[in-house]
């Protein structure tokens, strides 16, 4: 009795270290039943360091490891309030689920709050960094809504609770996006569509990602940013949400028009500069009438 006394008292305790503490209780009061394995809709977040690689090289091992530690005890911390659940780190990544192992009304919601939180914490603790001297880090964050398999996965020595399906695909490929659009945070036309709250948010593009063939609309939030790194913000939606429905009608003078009176606004905006190189160069190779728009990323 002592022993497995002792061995739920060791799982509860790894359990807590990636979730909240309330939340892995309720998992080990229902025991199998909820570890062994559902189908269950969830919001997934990915979070990417960028220029990871070129970071390492400067720092050696141990400083890699200190950045590493240093960093993920911001954003472990921002998951944790959310009841969100650590999935796992993957290097410089790390993947969390909202609405696993326990679903709320509101998971959605919690997941972009996360996300806001996370690049908010780290503007901070970037601040402090180049205070010291040190090179600031950036990273991107894709959230995607959908279904996912949730549950103990491994071999009999090695188990680990987690998520797979599409959405988790998603959210990893939505992520990457971040990069092509200049963005450090977007969310898939599911998580949009479920969020109960306010946010400063503008649909960025109908994509195809690496793997699919069916398109889906891709949205950026800037809530996260402040009036001195974003100035304008609501008049830079306005404007470049008016011109994207132009660019969707072929309409390229009335988009160009409209990108560069968003950019009046914000001169720093990169997604409108990258939607004016598009405008020119359909400009001149005119898609055609089927053109519908869509935008097919060759990468992941």
């Amino acid at each position: 009795m002592l022993e497995d006394i002792s061995s739920e008292k060791r799982l509860k305790s790894t359990m807590s270290r990636y979730m909240d503490a309330n939340l892995a209780e309720q998992i080990m009061s229902e025991g199998e039943e909820m570890l062994g394995g559902r189908s269950v809709e969830a919001t997934v977040l990915f979070s990417d360091v960028r220029s990871f690689t070129t970071i390492t090289e400067k720092l050696g091992a141990q400083g890699t490891v200190k950045l590493l530690n240093d960093y993920y005890t911001n954003m472990v911390e921002c998951i944790r309030k959310e009841v969100g659940m650590l999935d796992k780190f993957i290097v410089d990544a790390n993947m969390a689920g909202f609405g696993i192992p326990v679903g709320h009304n509101d998971d959605e919601d919690r997941a972009v709050r996360c996300a806001i939180t996370m690049l908010r914490e780290l503007n901070i603790w970037n601040r402090q960094r180049e205070s010291r001297g040190e090179p600031p880090v950036d990273i991107g964050i894709g959230l995607a809504t959908g279904d996912v398999v949730a549950g103990n996965i491994g071999s009999p020595k090695r188990m680990d609770y987690t998520m797979i399906g599409d959405a988790v695909n998603l959210g990893a490929r939505i992520e990457s996006a971040c990069k092509a659009y200049s963005a450090k945070l977007l969310i898939s036309e599911g998580t949009y569509q479920k969020l109960k709250g306010t946010y400063r948010i503008r649909e960025v593009d109908l994509v195809v990602v690496k793997g699919k063939t069916k398109p889906v609309a891709i949205y950026e939030i800037l809530d996260f940013y402040d009036e001195q790194d974003f100035p304008n913000v609501m008049d830079v939606v306005n404007h470049f949400n008016s011109a994207v429905r132009h660019y969707r009608k072929q309409d390229w003078e009335r988009a160009i028009e409209g990108f560069n009176r968003a950019l009046s606004f914000h001169s720093e905006d990169n997604l409108c500069k990258t939607y004016l190189e598009r405008c020119r160069i359909l400009q001149e190779q005119n898609p055609g009438s089927d053109w519908n728009g869509v935008w097919v990323m060759k990468s992941k």
